[in-house]
């Protein structure tokens, strides 16, 4: 990871993304993201993506372009690495959530899935590590 330590501004950053979680709509659509949200095929994902106007739709929208927002502040050195995954692993727990869509995704849009985060796990040791661990807890809860 980085070797330089983390700056007072780095620190203000990261309780701002943290005040943000707790807003009562992005709350309440982590929640529904997390916990109620289970597709199992490319269809019931993209009944969500397509679901304009829904709630179901807003929610989905809104906590993917949070965790893409955050996942571009690290990318781009607004907030160091290491100390943005000491406390952030829900963004890396979503797109292991969406693994097994994530192709057929890609294969009906063009564009890849959460491809900020992808580029997180890509470039950052730690990151990848908890991806990876997040990728086998959702595994063994869905065999």
């Amino acid at each position: 990871m980085e070797s330089q330590i983390a700056t007072y501004e780095d620190a203000k950053l990261i309780l701002k993304l943290y005040e943000l979680r707790r807003e009562a709509v992005l709350r309440k659509a982590r929640h529904w993201l997390i916990f109620q949200f289970n597709p199992k095929t490319v269809e019931e994902l993209f009944a969500v993506v397509h679901g304009y106007g829904s709630d179901e739709n807003a929610y989905f929208r809104q906590v993917l372009s949070y965790w893409e927002m955050a996942a571009s502040l690290v990318l781009h050195g607004a907030v160091k690495a290491d100390l943005f995954l000491d406390s952030n692993g829900e963004g890396l727990y979503i797109y292991a959530k969406f693994h097994a869509l994530r192709e057929g995704y890609q294969a009906k849009t063009g564009r890849p899935f959460m491809r900020q985060t992808a580029q997180l796990i890509e470039k950052y040791p730690t990151a990848r590590d908890i991806y990876q661990k997040m990728l086998k807890s959702v595994q063994a809860q869905t065999s």
